[in-house]
């Protein structure tokens, strides 16, 4: 779980989490989603030291249960499927439930913002596996 390259593929895939976030959240859907939200539920100043941790957690559960789920056999491609899947439970399954319980954004809103987590988990992803793959033990 500590392996030299799931730290690795943690702390990049955090970084590249953070900045990618913030280009497709806080700069090209920040007007999508402002009108397609029922309820402005955003800080007028997010925590940023907040965002880059929560960042780092995700990216060293994402790295730790990639390893698991590749099984030593890392490529781009399966890295980002290993992603896009986490996309789906992300935008699909918890936003049918987001959308089903709670007055937060238009059914449009969650339709985009599920074909973006699957792209975004699935770049994550293939970030990941990228470091695995080139952090590998040699045969």
């Amino acid at each position: 779980m500590f392996s030299k390259s799931n730290l690795l593929a943690t702390l990049i895939a955090g970084v590249v989490m953070f900045f990618l976030g913030f280009l497709i959240w806080g700069i090209a859907t920040a007007d999508f989603f402002e009108e397609h939200s029922i309820v402005n539920a955003m800080k007028a100043e997010p925590n940023l030291g907040l965002i880059a941790l929560g960042n780092l957690v995700g990216a060293f559960v994402l790295s730790t249960l990639y390893s698991k789920w590749a099984r030593g056999h890392h490529s781009i491609g399966q890295g980002f499927q290993f992603g896009a899947w986490i996309g789906v439970f992300v935008g699909i399954s918890m936003g049918l439930i987001w959308y089903a319980t709670a007055e937060w954004m238009d059914l449009t809103g969650h339709v985009v913002e599920a074909v973006i987590d699957i792209a975004y988990y699935g770049i994550i992803g293939a970030v990941i596996a990228f470091i695995y793959q080139k952090t590998a033990a040699k045969e």
